[in-house]
C-alpha cells in the first residue's frame, strides 16, 4: 500500500500526517486481503476554510471524496466519513450482485466479460436512458473549455489536439476547469 500525503500551500507537519495515517487505517480495514492500493490525499487552504481531498485506488476501482471545513483535522474526519461510505455502499452492490445470480454465474461472467454484469430487473440501479453520439474532433484544451462554455456543459470529451488522445475538460465546483487524460 502507498500513501502518499502533500499540501497546496500549507505544510504537512508530523501531526497531520500521523493523524491522516490514523484515519486511513480505519478505511484500509475495509480492504483486509487487498494489497494493491494506492491512497493519494491532498490538503489546502483556500480562505478560511481547510480543504481536503483523498482518492483511493484499489483493483481498478476508484474512491473519491473532497471536504471542506473550518478545521484541518474536521475536514480529514468528514472526507475519510464520506470514502468509508462510499466502500461500504460499493461492497454492499457487489454482495447483493453476487447473492441474487449466484457465485458461479457471476465469476463465469466477470471472467468472460471482464466486469460485473448487471441484472435487468434492478430497480434501485441507475440505468442509460439516452445515448449521444457525436464527432470528436482535434483542438487544445482552450478551444474545448470554450466550446464546452458554449454548450453550457459541465464537461466535454475532445481529442487533445497535442497528444491526439481522447481527453476530458470539465468546470469544478469553484468555477474553475479541470482535465482528465488517459493514463499509462
Amino acid at each position: 500500500m502507498k500513501i502518499q500525503v502533500h499540501g497546496d500551500n500549507i505544510s504537512v507537519t508530523s501531526a497531520l500526517q500521523d493523524y491522516v495515517d490514523k484515519k486511513i487505517g480505519r478505511l484500509t480495514r475495509l480492504f483486509e486481503g487487498e494489497a494493491d492500493k494506492d491512497i493519494h490525499v491532498t490538503m489546502s487552504v483556500e480562505g478560511t476554510f481547510h480543504r481536503v481531498e483523498m482518492t483511493v485506488y484499489v483493483h481498478g476501482v476508484i474512491f473519491r471524496a473532497e471536504e471542506k471545513s473550518q478545521d484541518m483535522y474536521a475536514s480529514i474526519d468528514l472526507v475519510t466519513d464520506k470514502l468509508e461510505l462510499q466502500v461500504q455502499r460499493y461492497k454492499e452492490k457487489v454482495n447483493r450482485r453476487f447473492r441474487e445470480k449466484g457465485l458461479r454465474t457471476q465469476i463465469r461472467q466477470t471472467a468472460l466479460h471482464g466486469r460485473l454484469s448487471d441484472t435487468a430487473d434492478e430497480v434501485d440501479e441507475p440505468k442509460v436512458v439516452r445515448v449521444k453520439r457525436f464527432p470528436i474532433k482535434p483542438m487544445s484544451v482552450e478551444e474545448a473549455t470554450l466550446q464546452m462554455d458554449l454548450l453550457d456543459h459541465d464537461f466535454f470529451v475532445f481529442t487533445n489536439a497535442e497528444t491526439d488522445e481522447v481527453n476530458v475538460v470539465y468546470r469544478r465546483k469553484n468555477g474553475d476547469y479541470g482535465l482528465i487524460e488517459p493514463q499509462g
